[in-house]
């Protein structure tokens, strides 16, 4: 459904993947786990557009994808947050101006946290954030910045991510900014991760794929 994509990004390029719905609809920017944008990511992008979205996940690797959880954490350690936020910019702007409107991020793991990271860097560009399981210790946070409302998806057995995720929640509801939080009982790291069948978790996944669709079209509907 989707295809290759280059976009401008601060100056330089960006690759990507882009999935277009049949109808014209709000965009979202999916944002790749540490695994880089790989297939799993890339099908998430086209169910996006099969629910009528425009969706973009950036290849924030630059062409390097691993199945080596040993190469991934190098790859998450040596990220340059700020060439990063530079290409999150770009698939923004892109995708603004291909629908008039503000756009979704959405993030895996990685991801996750950088979903947060971009939606507080961009301001009013951004009108709805979703987390899943979000953790990358290099990511700071403008909080202040923050316009777009929060879902986030956690597991129950994450520590690391949850630690995250009470730190998040903490700072966000001292600044009064509205967010939604939800735990599954029962999942680990990566349940919505359909191609790691040893932490999958079918049903998790689809109630969390149905509350974020759900909150992504109450949130960027188009102006009546």
């Amino acid at each position: 459904m989707g295809e290759p994509v280059t976009f401008a990004a601060n100056g330089g390029t960006c690759g990507g993947y882009l999935a277009r719905p049949a109808s014209p609809g709000p965009g979202i920017v999916v944002i790749q786990e540490w695994w880089g944008l790989d297939d799993h990511v890339k099908s998430v992008a086209d169910r996006f557009a099969a629910e009528g979205f425009v969706a973009l996940a950036p290849d924030l690797y630059h062409g390097t994808v691993t199945r080596s959880p040993d190469e991934a954490q190098k790859l998450l350690m040596a990220l340059d947050i700020a060439r990063a936020a530079k290409d999150l910019r770009g698939a923004i702007r892109l995708l603004v101006d291909r629908t008039g409107m503000a756009v979704g991020t959405v993030g895996f793991c990685m991801g996750g946290t950088l979903s947060l990271y971009a939606a507080c860097a961009n301001g009013a560009d951004v009108g709805a954030c979703v987390m899943f399981y979000g953790g990358h210790p290099k990511a700071p946070y403008d909080f202040d910045g923050l316009r777009a409302p929060v879902l986030g998806h956690w597991a129950e057995d994450d520590p690391g991510a949850n630690a995250n995720a009470a730190n998040v929640e903490a700072a966000l509801r001292e600044r009064g900014k509205p967010l939604e939080f939800h735990r599954y009982p029962g999942t680990r790291h990566a349940f919505f991760n359909d191609t790691r069948l040893q932490v999958h978790d079918p049903d998790a996944s689809a109630l969390a794929w149905q509350r974020t669709t759900a909150f992504f079209r109450a949130q960027l509907a188009p102006p009546a």
